[in-house]
């Protein structure tokens, strides 16, 4: 009865309004200033610099039956930001979107200051929504990043030039770039899944660990269901069989079939994933 009263006598109190609890520019001050979102962002700044090297050190790559994006690495600036996203695709951008997304609740947890900002008052909801929409926004940055930079160490090794492609073919450096942006986004939208996953995971553990191993175990195991051919046309529903459909914003002539199923199918199972989240959060009985 106590309980009620005092939430009650919170929600009249004098100067409180639920909009003006947890600004999304506090909490990403909070969340910016965290050792890993430092780490993080400390080591996709320097992938590209360790890429570079290795090809330096190693020579140009040689051409294999099927050239890939890693062979073109060294065309040119562009063709080395498409090689960086090439290599982040799949599990180096999945890891700083399931930490952003699958640590922010959980951590809470852990450090039994979740209940403090629920008592604040911070409305479950709100709580949830500014912690996903922060995550995001961190995944985001995380996904321009690679290529971004990837973009800049390249010209500056390689030269501004042509887009190379595997098949044979190039697109100047003026319509490559809004192409490379295309696939940038593309990316991300298709990592929302796994943003969605970790943050239901965030959401029901009070182990930050779990919430992002669960969600980067996840991702690899579609990755190895995706190679059982034998499922057939079962592994359209899978989000790893979509993932590297930004390649297809790479052609001579644009294509746009399968990124349109891969952002549908992503968001299709992360609105699931978000609706299980907020549901699960606003009964949960929260003692850390």
């Amino acid at each position: 009865m106590s309980s009620v009263t005092s939430a009650t006598s919170a929600d009249h109190a004098q100067g409180y309004r639920v909009g003006r609890t947890l600004p999304l520019r506090v909490e990403a001050m909070r969340q910016l200033r965290r050792r890993r979102t430092l780490v993080i962002g400390a080591v996709l700044a320097t992938m590209p610099l360790i890429i570079l090297a290795a090809f330096q050190i190693g020579g140009t790559p040689s051409r294999q039956n099927r050239t890939t994006f890693i062979e073109l690495a060294t065309a040119s600036g562009p063709n080395f930001a498409a090689t960086m996203l090439f290599m982040g695709t799949g599990f180096i951008l999945v890891i700083p979107v399931a930490l952003f997304c699958g640590d922010t609740v959980a951590s809470e947890a852990s450090w039994s200051s979740l209940r403090y900002l629920l008592a604040a008052p911070v409305p479950r909801a709100r709580l949830l929504a500014r912690k996903f929409a922060v995550g995001l926004a961190f995944s985001a940055v995380a996904v321009i990043m690679l290529p971004a930079i990837g973009l800049v160490v390249g010209t500056a090794a390689y030269g501004w030039g042509d887009l190379k492609l595997p098949a044979g073919m190039s697109l100047s450096a003026g319509e490559a770039l809004p192409r490379l942006a295309i696939a940038v986004v593309f990316v991300f939208l298709s990592e929302i899944v796994i943003a969605a996953l970790a943050f239901w995971l965030s959401t029901v553990t009070d182990a930050p660990l779990g919430a992002v191993g669960g969600a980067v175990f996840a991702s690899i195991l579609t990755g190895v269901l995706e190679a059982v051919t034998a499922l057939g046309d079962l592994r359209e529903w899978l989000p790893a069989h979509w993932q590297y459909s930004w390649a297809d914003a790479l052609q001579p002539q644009l294509e746009w079939g399968g990124m349109l199923q891969g952002v549908s199918l992503s968001l299709s199972y992360a609105v699931v994933l978000l609706a299980l989240a907020f549901r699960g959060f606003a009964r949960k009985d929260v003692v850390s």
